[in-house]
């Protein structure tokens, strides 16, 4: 017979779950051993002292199959807990010895692979240093700061004892080649290029003058039987015909400036000029300007070097200027301590100091000024005259919106400075010079003004070899080459004229002078008519903060009108 089984659980008390816990032999993955990805090292810490993994009662401190007579087994241990991280011990004292050892491991290892990481990095270094000093030597010596030595003779040291041996720079990337070319000097066009090649990426910022650190750039100077009497270091403005002949003539100024500042001989090259030659209108420069070797001669043609203006023979024409008489040349010869027009008096000097020295009319140019001043006097009631510029042809104005500035601005500006200039004369006794490369703005000059003024021109002259060098018509630049040579240097004379008597321009001490020059700045006969007239009788007595005297200045601007700062600039670049 069937016999049921007894109720083990009809107690209403709680059990105790030690009764029935079975013992589990202790695995990786025991229920009381909490398996080892159980929980990581910050869920550990997380506990707090009464929670169950610090419970003895529920961790066994020894295998369950040990013998209790085995000498493996301990007599007395420390109650721990495995887990990932190393041994805890659960008396409060930290990391064992072994955790100790393993974090001690972990730095050794991160230690020497940081070693090995800096080890490629310097073997990469070295493998980049030993391909630049192969290929690009110059640009290893400028990382480095390194400047070689003996690279070229320094222009301001050469003398003329120099001239038995072949100078050049020993650097071969530092060697500038005209291997290309054939003919002598290189064109103009020709040399804008070779600046544009070693004047690309970042623009340099040191010194006007200073040599760059690889060292100055040069073409060969060898040595040739006949060159012992070669200027030892030259300075020489390319004239090309490709601006106006004022354009020209006032960055020769800056140059012959540079010139005698640097203690360097001075040429003026006319190989390409389209006004005939130098010495067809002005006096040679070996005379005006003799420099610190007087007699030397010029350099060969082929030693002559655009860029840079360190080179022993540099070359300066209108299409390179904007590479040397930029904002660095601005820098460098500015007054840095003064301001807006005050700072631009030390180049005002430059072209002064050029024009009444370097720059000297010839016999035949100084004849045919005089005969104008002298039939000029004739005309002019009393010892004084207002010239006005009135440019037409290729020259826009800046601000005046059309053409041309209209002729009743210039004749309001005459009369207003006549007023103003000469207190106690009428007008009626106002005497205008008119300079202009235009007929009919003539014209209109003196449709406004001939019932009131006098008017003298040189298309009025009595004189026929003076009326013969007026304007043969509205001056255009890329038109001028398509006259005939004989009447390019008869309109360049002309123009000559007509500037010397627009600003006073080579007058002796009882020469007729003008007492104001009305002109517009786009023209460059206007930026230099400021220089004849002088700095003081142009802007009057200009203040400390660089603006200009309105009731005392004789230069009078009508384009822009003083609404560009500073109101004057010695020169245009092209």
């Amino acid at each position: 017979m069937y016999r049921p089984r007894s109720l083990t659980n009809i107690t209403s008390a709680r059990p105790n779950a030690l009764d029935n816990q079975l013992l589990i032999p202790r695995t990786p993955h025991s229920h009381c051993g909490r398996a080892e990805e159980a929980y990581t090292d910050f869920e550990l810490q997380q506990f707090g002292e009464d929670d169950d993994w610090r419970d003895r009662h529920q961790i066994q401190s020894v295998p369950l199959l040990s013998s209790s007579a085995s000498n493996n087994f301990p007599a007395e241990q420390t109650t721990r807990y495995r887990s990932r991280g190393g041994h805890y011990n659960f008396n409060g004292t930290g990391r064992d010895k072994e955790g100790e050892e393993r974090g001690k491991m972990l730095m050794s290892t991160l230690f020497y692979n940081s070693l090995l990481a800096m080890g490629c990095l310097c073997a990469g270094f070295l493998l980049f240093l030993i391909y630049m000093s192969y290929y690009r030597p110059e640009k290893l010596h400028s990382y480095l700061g390194i400047v070689t030595e003996n690279t070229t003779i320094s222009p301001a040291n050469l003398t003329t004892s120099h001239h038995n041996i072949s100078t050049g720079p020993t650097d071969p990337h530092l060697l500038i080649s005209y291997a290309n070319y054939t003919s002598f000097p290189l064109k103009p066009v020709e040399y804008l290029i070779e600046c544009a090649k070693l004047n690309k990426g970042y623009m340099s910022h040191g010194d006007y003058w200073q040599p760059h650190k690889m060292g100055v750039m040069d073409t060969l100077h060898p040595y040739r039987v006949g060159n012992e009497e070669v200027c030892a270091s030259t300075i020489t403005y390319m004239l090309d015909g490709k601006v106006g002949l004022l354009a020209d003539l006032a960055l020769l100024a800056q140059v012959a400036a540079l010139a005698r500042e640097r203690n360097r001989t001075f040429f003026v090259d006319d190989t390409y000029w389209n006004r005939g030659k130098w010495l067809d209108h002005f006096m040679d420069v070996r005379s005006t300007q003799p420099g610190p070797e007087p007699g030397c001669k010029a350099p060969p043609p082929e030693e002559l070097v655009a860029c840079p203006r360190l080179a022993r023979h540099w070359v300066v024409n209108s299409r390179t200027a904007k590479f040397h008489l930029g904002h660095t040349y601005s820098n460098a010869y500015e007054d840095p301590y003064a301001h807006q027009l005050n700072r631009l008096k030390p180049m005002f000097k430059f072209s002064e100091e050029s024009f009444y020295n370097t720059i000297r009319l010839n016999v035949e140019n100084t004849r045919l000024v005089q005969n104008a001043r002298s039939e000029l006097q004739v005309f002019s009631q009393f010892d004084s005259y207002i010239a006005l510029h009135l440019r037409r042809g290729d020259r826009e104005p800046a601000f005046y919106r059309g053409d041309h500035v209209p002729a009743e601005k210039f004749v309001e500006a005459a009369t207003t400075a006549w007023s103003r200039l000469s207190q106690g004369k009428s007008l009626e006794q106002l005497t205008l010079f008119v300079a202009t490369d235009s007929a009919l703005a003539l014209r209109e000059i003196i449709d406004l003004t001939s019932a009131s003024y006098t008017v003298f021109s040189l298309f009025q002259s009595s004189n026929e070899e003076l009326r013969a060098l007026a304007s043969p018509g509205d001056y255009v630049q890329k038109k001028f080459d398509l006259f005939h040579v004989e009447e390019r240097i008869r309109a360049t004379r002309g123009m000559i004229v007509d500037f010397a008597l627009l600003s006073g321009m080579w007058a002796k001490e009882d020469n007729l002078t003008p007492q104001a020059v009305v002109c517009t700045f786009s023209s460059n006969v206007c930026k230099l008519a400021a220089v004849g007239l002088g700095w003081d009788a142009s802007f009057g007595e200009v203040d400390a903060m660089g603006v200009i005297d309105k009731d005392g200045r004789r230069w009078i601007e009508i384009d822009q009108n003083d609404s560009i700062i500073p109101v004057w600039f010695p020169f245009e670049l092209f």
